[in-house]
């Protein structure tokens, strides 16, 4: 048995080779149909992994805390990518009762699987989930992330990212449901209290930093914005609640921290944060869950290959048919079906949450395979019917037929 604190070669070498080749077969795959990057990163993660070529153990120390620097990472740009101030109103309290509603039955459900599956409600959350990283792409492609459809999908991503998020916290662990409510509170006045920091008036000498900084080795609007996602991390876990919460709490506090950057600053930033994420940990991220996925639970011809389909059919019906009936009234039928196949898109938080919950024993490998199978099927089908449904085809995907 090797020792799982040694850093491999293989590791090394294969993980960020797969993170590569994921861009470039996603790309290449646009020939046929737009399949995200992200289900190209757990499939190679899965080639490379004990469950196919034996090449890496996932057990490395090392790999798993890169892997929880991806996750947090990823949570954050979530967080730094939503501006709730844009959102307010009619969309964000509609996307919100769409949400709850969803969870209930999600919840509800989930309580009937059995215990070999799951002891955990955290399931249920897992379907109400919205993949707003990768509807994103397909509104801003077709040229409808503008428009008032694509206000009612971004606010219905932002809430089915956000809100799992702090469900977690809330839901019943093995502290007592007050005490959890009372360290969230507590916890969401330290935020608060951020976010109020946050939105004072920018000291110039700050500006001053930023600018001079951002195209030399200093880099300090990067530095800042690593440090408040590590502060809001450690708070979190200080308080035994999911990091993922400080991670996009983080993200907030970030965001209105810099809203008073130049445009062409931002956009600097915005671009060094993303290849900081998108370029490195979060790739990891995924990669290493492609390592942890545990095929041949999915492949025994058992509980979990029967799970798939169901899981997958439960976040149409329970996510998108509440984000659908929800929908204004004036909404034309095919923008209704459209948006909720967009809120049913569900995968890089259904990952988090599964990685958090078989760690922790409440959900099995089978689930947990099966879930995760859902999540990809989702990302792979749900966007592309959308579109198809509502006519907006991707029309990137005629560039890559002169790659």
């Amino acid at each position: 048995m090797s020792d799982p604190s040694e850093i491999k070669a293989s590791a090394l070498i294969l993980v960020p080779t797969a993170a590569l080749l994921a861009p470039v077969l996603a790309y290449q795959a646009r020939r046929w149909i737009d399949v995200p990057t992200v289900v190209f990163e757990i499939a190679l993660g899965v080639l490379i992994g004990p469950s196919v070529l034996h090449w890496v153990d996932p057990n490395s120390s090392f790999l798993q805390t890169l892997s929880q620097f991806g996750l947090a990472m990823l949570i954050f740009l979530a967080g730094f990518e939503i501006n709730f101030a844009d959102l307010s109103g009619g969309p964000l309290r509609r996307a919100g009762i769409a949400w709850g509603v969803s969870l209930l039955a999600a919840v509800a459900v989930a309580a009937l699987l059995p215990d070999s599956i799951t002891t955990s409600p955290f399931v249920g959350v897992a379907l109400t989930t919205t993949a707003l990283g990768t509807v994103l792409p397909v509104l801003r492609d077709s040229g409808e992330l503008g428009t008032r459809f694509g206000a009612l999908v971004t606010a219905t991503g932002a809430v089915g990212e956000f809100a799992p998020i702090v469900a977690i916290s809330l839901l019943p662990t093995e502290r007592s449901s007050v005490k959890s409510a009372l360290v969230l509170a507590f916890f969401g006045v330290l935020t608060l209290g951020a976010l109020r920091w946050a939105r004072r008036p920018r000291n110039p000498v700050l500006g001053r930093l930023i600018e001079a900084t951002l195209r030399t080795s200093g880099q300090f609007a990067v530095r800042l914005v690593v440090t408040v996602l590590s502060l809001m991390v450690a708070l979190a876990y200080l308080l035994q609640l999911d990091i993922l919460l400080g991670a996009f709490a983080a993200g907030v506090v970030c965001r209105l921290l810099l809203r008073e950057v130049p445009e062409s600053q931002a956009q600097w930033i915005d671009a060094k944060l993303e290849g900081l994420g998108f370029g490195y940990l979060v790739p990891v991220f995924f990669v290493v869950s492609g390592l942890n996925f545990d095929l041949d639970a999915l492949l025994d011809g058992g509980t979990a290959l029967l799970l798939l389909p169901l899981f997958l059919l439960l976040m149409l019906l329970l996510r998108g048919t509440a984000a659908a009936l929800t929908a204004p009234g004036p909404l034309p039928r095919r923008d209704r079906v459209g948006l909720g196949l967009y809120a049913a898109t569900g995968l890089p938080l259904i990952v988090a949450i599964t990685t958090i919950e078989t760690q922790a024993g409440s959900l099995s490998d089978a689930g947990a395979a099966a879930l995760v199978g859902a999540g990809m099927l989702s990302v792979l089908l749900f966007p592309l019917a959308a579109s198809t449904v509502r006519g907006t085809a991707n029309p990137a995907a005629a560039d890559a037929e002169s790659w």
